[in-house]
């Protein structure tokens, strides 16, 4: 009995007494905090949603931590000054993002400005863009649709690091001999408002060359061309008066 009114034991008793209460307040709070969490405005710099086994799927970040090009987990030097949000699929492999940013240089009258919203084919590049912009006083708006390749984006991204180390006389050349094997990005259909102030639909062909063109100037002149793979006109409508 004087041994546990001594007063070192009912100090050290209280002691653990406090630090056991502490410790099942603090796990109760980490346990339910684990499955929601309410915030009215938090401030952040970068936030990666991940699966629960890691795979990342969406990141939202400023320019500063804007990432580089991830393709299953693995990221490339990529710089990218924008801020904005990268989608990523079931691997962890971008396909596709919203960019965005603005800003008027000191001396210049004229802003500068661009959104680009863009969805990727599987381990590719660009297939559907919406995009717009403003720059020099001019102004543009578009939707392109789009074929790529059926290689993998990492060809292009080795090619990339191997044609860099290269001395610069020869990288021309070895871009051109990667470009044989490995088919690049062509536009199929373009819908827009030119810089012109004209509004324009393209329809290309395989190769990328412009085969039906429907054009509304603007002063208000529209038209409607066919064109053979060479640029020319077969036929216009309001038809093409002899010049």
């Amino acid at each position: 009995m004087k041994f546990l009114s001594n007063q070192k034991f009912l100090a050290l008793y209280s002691g653990v007494l406090t630090l056991v209460f502490c410790l099942t307040v603090l796990t109760g709070v980490s346990r339910s905090g684990a499955k929601q969490q309410s915030f009215d405005e938090i401030d952040v710099h970068r936030i990666n949603l991940r699966e629960s086994d890691g795979t990342l799927r969406m990141v939202i970040a400023n320019t500063d931590r804007f990432p580089g090009v991830i393709v299953k987990g693995k990221e490339y030097p990529h710089p990218r000054d924008t801020a904005g949000v990268l989608f990523f699929d079931n691997e962890g492999t971008e396909d596709g993002g919203l960019i965005f940013g603005g800003r008027k240089k000191a001396g210049d009258s004229n802003p500068e400005s661009y959104v680009h919203l863009s969805f990727d084919q599987y381990m590719q590049d660009q297939v559907l863009v919406l995009e717009e912009g403003q720059e020099h006083g001019q102004k543009y708006s578009r939707v392109d649709i789009n074929d790529v390749g059926d290689w993998p984006i990492t060809d292009a991204i080795q090619a990339e690091q191997r044609i860099l180390s290269l001395p610069e006389s020869q990288r021309k050349a070895a871009w051109e001999q990667f470009q044989q094997t490995h088919t690049a990005i062509v536009n199929r259909i373009r819908i827009g408002r030119l810089e012109d102030k004209s509004s324009l639909v393209e329809m290309k062909d395989s190769t990328g060359k412009t085969r039906i063109a429907m054009k509304v100037t603007a002063e208000g002149q529209a038209s409607l061309q066919f064109l053979d793979p060479h640029g020319n006109v077969i036929s216009s409508y309001p038809p093409e008066r002899a010049k």
